[in-house]
């Protein structure tokens, strides 16, 4: 493993108190791999890394010893704007995003461009045994495909995952909660038909309840339709 140029910036960057509350919201990583370090330094950090040449180096020396190195790979490769290079780079990291403090920063803008393209491949990632690299799908078909590239099979088959693993059900139910603000009568129907197993169901009406973007008329239906 290299010692990257920023690896004592990183170190100087910690933050002692932070580092126990990151620690504690990611159970699934040992506390002491987790430094403490807030995402806009990270951020900063990564257009750095990006103008002085790097960025190529660091995504190559894998597996990182830090939480916030992996963070700051998946901004990295959000950063990417050849599209193919860019997607070469995400599954190339799969094997290394084992948090969802990991895989829910990376949004690469240029996927934006090529969703038509990138929609048979997030379908492929579904299917994973890997529940990060599904979380990872069904944050970017959140990102991506509520809008003009929205398709209902989309969100029947985000709806259809039955993986027992908590961090997958509450991204599912995330997709679901965010994507009634932009496709209710969909949510809805599968709401109604059960298409989800009962606590992704319960979780998805409690998170769109505590949204501002639905409606109060709304958030008193979903409170009839939650399930034992």
């Amino acid at each position: 493993m290299i010692k990257h140029p920023y690896r004592k910036q990183l170190e100087e960057l910690a933050e002692p108190s932070l580092s126990k509350f990151s620690a504690r919201l990611n159970p699934t990583i040992d506390p002491d791999s987790v430094l403490g370090i807030r995402v806009p330094a990270l951020r900063q950090l990564a257009k750095e890394m990006m103008k002085d040449g790097t960025a190529e180096v660091f995504l190559k020396d894998v597996p990182h010893r830090y939480l916030e190195e992996n963070i700051l790979h998946g901004i990295l490769i959000s950063q990417i704007r050849d599209y193919e290079s860019c997607l070469a780079a995400l599954e190339a990291f799969f094997p290394y995003a084992d948090s969802w403090a990991v895989t829910d920063l990376i949004r690469p803008n240029c996927f934006k461009r090529h969703t038509a393209e990138l929609e048979p491949i997030l379908y492929e990632w579904l299917k994973s045994n890997d529940p990060y690299t599904v979380r990872i799908a069904i944050n970017l078909f959140m990102a991506y495909y509520l809008h003009e590239a929205f398709q209902k099979q989309q969100a029947e088959t985000i709806a259809a995952i039955r993986m027992d693993h908590y961090y997958v059900k509450m991204m599912v139910a995330w997709y679901m909660a965010t994507a009634m603000v932009y496709q209710r009568d969909v949510v809805l129907d599968l709401l109604k038909n059960h298409a989800m197993d009962p606590w992704t169901h319960n979780k998805t009406i409690q998170k769109a309840i505590e949204s501002y973007r639905i409606s109060d008329e709304d958030k008193a239906y979903l409170r009839t339709i939650r399930r034992k």
